[in-house]
């Protein structure tokens, strides 16, 4: 009964996952039809990409025994794929000191994945020390991961706009910590679970400042609507009354 329920709450956070590494689909389709990254950050993409790298490796038999944490290597198999082509889009689309600074970021991050897959395969000679060491890694680039849309929620909370904080990833974030901080403690691996103990409350952070910052401009809307439409009555009826005047004097 308990490895089915793991198994079953690992499928469901490889779903809920899926769609977290799949959101940036919208936003990335904005940015090839404006043929510009405006305001978005490549950073998030950069540290998501950085933290599948390294729990794919932590599943596989290298690290892990044998297929025990199966699920964390398919889902993060597919994350590289996804990262790695939202980062591609936002080279070709950002300006030269946006490219600069994200190929930088991102030829770091795949060094020290390089030094701790090859440090964990030659330098620890069991799986229980392989998996701390690796565990201890993604542990870091996963609370990295979560505080990186900290960089949006400032942009947020100065500008009281989440035009650059797209609500299905904090959505799919905030179920994906949820779900995966239960497979980690139902497979008694706290090297799992506790990156999803920050993850939580910064998804739920992110969500709360979704739902207050979107109804401020909803509420907003309608009064500039009012005013445009209040100026396109006004400049009726100067017409009508210039047209009066006209009709008057012949």
């Amino acid at each position: 009964m308990g490895d089915r329920l793991r198994l079953a709450v690992g499928v469901m956070g490889n779903a809920s996952s899926l769609l977290l590494y799949a959101a940036p689909i919208l936003t990335f389709s904005r940015v090839i039809r404006k043929r510009s990254t405006e305001e978005f950050s490549c950073v998030p993409y950069i540290v998501a990409l950085s933290n599948c790298l390294l729990y794919t490796w932590y599943g596989l038999p290298v690290v892990s025994y044998r297929w025990e944490n199966f699920p964390v290597v398919t889902i993060n198999g597919l994350g590289i794929i996804l990262e790695l082509s939202f980062i591609f889009i936002y080279l070709w689309f950002a300006q030269t000191s946006g490219k600069i600074k994200a190929g930088v970021i991102a030829t770091t991050v795949i060094l020290l994945f390089s030094i701790t897959a090859i440090i964990s395969a030659f330098v620890f000679h069991d799986h229980h020390h392989r998996k701390i060491f690796v565990g201890t890694v993604g542990l870091v680039a996963s609370v990295a991961m979560y505080a990186a849309p900290l960089v949006v929620v400032k942009q947020v909370i100065m500008t009281k706009s989440v035009e650059f904080m797209p609500f299905y990833l904090s959505l799919f974030s905030f179920l994906a910590s949820v779900l995966w901080l239960a497979y980690g403690l139902l497979s008694h691996d706290l090297l799992l679970a506790s990156p999803n103990l920050v993850g939580l409350p910064l998804g739920i952070l992110q969500l709360g400042l979704y739902c207050k910052y979107r109804k401020r401009g909803i509420t907003e809307a309608p009064s500039k609507w009012d005013l445009e439409q209040n100026s396109q009555e006004k400049s009726k009826q100067m017409q009508l009354v210039t047209n009066e005047n006209i009709n008057g004097k012949s």
